[in-house]
């Protein structure tokens, strides 16, 4: 399994789960710090505009999907993100479920919790 460090190093395209287009939103500034850093963001989010409605609906392949949502609901983005085929599943800071966990180890994916990408980004 790659460390956190490696999976930001080799990403390039990450699709931002429970993204926001309110500049408030903790999953906006993330989205644009990755954004700013030189990844391809594919937010997701059914109740924003533009955004695309679910992992299913992207048009192309994601090296990560980095996941804003409450723990009930990381089981089931686990499951959608195993479906595209995604090599790795990153929950947010705060955000932490053993579901989610074994789905994304069950389906051969690299798993973080609990940590923010924005901020380990900025170590590598």
């Amino acid at each position: 399994m790659r460390s956190a460090e490696q999976i930001l190093r080799e990403a390039r395209t990450i699709a931002v789960v429970g993204a926001s287009d309110r500049p408030s939103r903790p999953s906006y500034g993330v989205m644009r710090y990755l954004e700013r850093a030189g990844y391809r963001i594919l937010p997701v989010n059914p109740n924003c505009p533009g955004f695309a409605p679910s992992l299913a609906a992207l048009e192309e392949p994601v090296d990560l999907v980095d996941v804003f949502r409450r723990p009930e609901h990381c089981a089931d983005v686990a499951r959608e993100a195993a479906a595209i085929g995604a090599p790795a599943l990153w929950l947010q800071l705060g955000i932490r479920s053993e579901e989610a966990r074994r789905i994304a180890e069950d389906a051969g994916m690299d798993y973080v919790e609990n940590a923010c990408t924005a901020v380990v980004h900025r170590f590598i």
